[in-house]
């Protein structure tokens, strides 16, 4: 039987955290659950390790790509899922991502989230994502800026080591798929934390604007030279 880590990033994910390792302690084929504490200035540690996940902290914020290359370096599965730390119960709904991967029928899937409740943005970061990787491999994801993610090992090994920021995704998906592995996205229905139309939220999709366009920048000076754009 295959092992399955689960990682989870964290950073003052006090009022969730809990539930959402518990959750994902609640998918049967789960053998261990991993929170990268990304030097919280809260009990999120705390509270991982209360709900039975192994707690590794970070002594200065690194961002959402380091947190996870460092979790992937004490994971022991053979299949990593990777979970954003403000799923809560909806967390064990990505056991419906982790069996196609357990069973071979495909290389990494991607969770898609049902439409939000509130209205967020204003669509920028997605469409950028999404154009992004079409133009690099020619995949059309509906859900690029997916956090929730499953992947052989054959499939990490590949792709490490992840990009900084919120630019994990989308590098994610596009040397998974320049290297050939298959990718499907899987619709759920999951739920985060939803940012609004006030400051701290457009401040949150100002960043991740910034590391996505920066990602598909390192992409393009990458494959420029080489003539390795989809379709060109």
């Amino acid at each position: 039987m295959k092992r399955v880590s689960v990682i989870i990033p964290a950073y003052n994910e006090a009022a969730r955290i809990g539930d959402t390792v518990s959750a994902a302690f609640r998918i049967p084929e789960v053998t261990e659950v991993i929170v990268i504490d990304d030097a919280s200035t809260d009990r999120t540690g705390d509270l991982a390790r209360k709900a039975g996940a192994r707690v590794i902290r970070l002594l200065r914020n690194s961002g959402k790509g380091a947190a996870l290359n460092r979790g992937v370096q004490a994971a022991a599965g053979e299949v990593i899922v990777l979970l954003d730390a403000d799923l809560g119960e909806s967390a064990q709904e990505a056991r419906n991502f982790i069996l196609p991967v357990l069973s071979g029928e495909v290389d990494m899937a991607v969770a898609r989230f049902p439409s939000p409740k509130t209205k967020g943005g204003f669509g920028l970061v997605r469409t950028l994502a999404g154009r992004g990787i079409r133009f690099f491999t020619g995949l059309d994801m509906k859900a690029p800026l997916s956090g929730q993610r499953a992947l052989s090992r054959e499939t990490l090994s590949a792709v490490l080591p992840f990009a900084g920021g919120y630019g994990v995704e989308v590098a994610l998906t596009i040397k998974a798929a320049r290297r050939g592995f298959r990718i499907a996205e899987i619709p759920l229905p999951m739920r985060h934390r939803e940012t609004g139309r006030n400051i701290s939220g457009f401040l949150h999709r100002g960043r991740q604007f910034r590391d996505v366009l920066l990602t598909l920048g390192r992409f393009f000076l990458e494959y420029r030279g080489a003539g390795r754009v989809a379709g060109r």
